[in-house]
């Protein structure tokens, strides 16, 4: 989005939700510049001229698409949430949860962005200063931690599986119970693989880098299934205050 939008003209913006609606009324989207659209975790931002701000988080279901102008979209129509085009792009957010306008000053204070953990993608991850977030929740299971977004910033459900198998840890294993040997591959493994599946082209999440679609996840949705390293089968469990679904290898990943 930042290299299709930046720096262009907003030359048509819609809305269905209301708090973002009534801004737009009384200070239109329309005419103002994109300046920059960047990510901080989760989040994503775009930033305006006139110190307008759009802050989405797009949870489990919400996604930004990319299209040209008159391009049919992938998704249903209902599902729109915003609509912001240029004269050379369309970028739509379908069945994004949250989305409201900040300017510079009401953002710097929104809590969610001002305690988010260092952030995997970012070019200045800071290693040190996660593991010491993970540290300093000693007492608590590893798997819950690790998507904790003011922990460390990136981890979805689906990879927290995943990076756990890779790693060889339990998903169960209290903090203080794992090495930091183990925590600093576990970190090592995040980043990489993370970066790696952002540098691709397809939007399918790509673990084991199978050219099999039906191959690409080693446990996360593969529950009694024969572990793909040891034939072993494959536990599931809800984890967490969230309940979180969790998939681990009881052999390659002994508690």
């Amino acid at each position: 989005m930042q290299t299709a939008l930046a720096g262009r003209r907003v030359t048509r913006f819609e809305t269905v939700l209301v708090q973002l609606a009534r801004v737009d009324d009384q200070t239109p989207v329309a005419g103002r510049t994109i300046e920059r659209v960047r990510a901080e975790g989760k989040h994503l931002i775009v930033e305006l001229s006139g110190d307008l701000q759009l802050r989405s988080h797009m949870r489990m279901h919400g996604s930004w698409h990319l299209y040209r102008p008159g391009e049919r979209w992938r998704k249903r129509r209902d599902d729109m949430r915003v609509v912001i085009e240029t004269d050379e792009w369309v970028a739509v957010a379908f069945n994004v949860p949250i989305a409201e306008f900040h300017d510079a000053r009401s953002l710097a204070r929104q809590e969610d962005l001002r305690e988010i953990g260092p952030d995997l993608l970012a070019e200045t991850f800071d290693a040190e200063e996660a593991k010491r977030r993970i540290r300093a929740r000693g007492d608590d299971e590893i798997a819950d931690v690790i998507v904790n977004q003011r922990v460390v910033s990136g981890i979805g459900n689906e990879y927290k599986s995943e990076l756990l198998f890779l790693a060889g840890v339990h998903p169960y294993a209290r903090v203080s119970d794992v090495s930091d040997a183990r925590l600093d591959e576990l970190l090592r493994i995040a980043r990489r693989l993370m970066l790696a599946n952002i540098r691709k082209r397809s939007p399918q999440r790509v673990t084991t880098f199978s050219l099999d679609p039906a191959q690409s996840k080693y446990v996360y949705g593969r529950g009694k299934q024969p572990c793909r390293k040891c034939g072993t089968p494959v536990e599931f469990a809800k984890q967490g205050l969230y309940a979180r679904p969790t998939y681990w290898c009881p052999r390659c990943q002994p508690l």
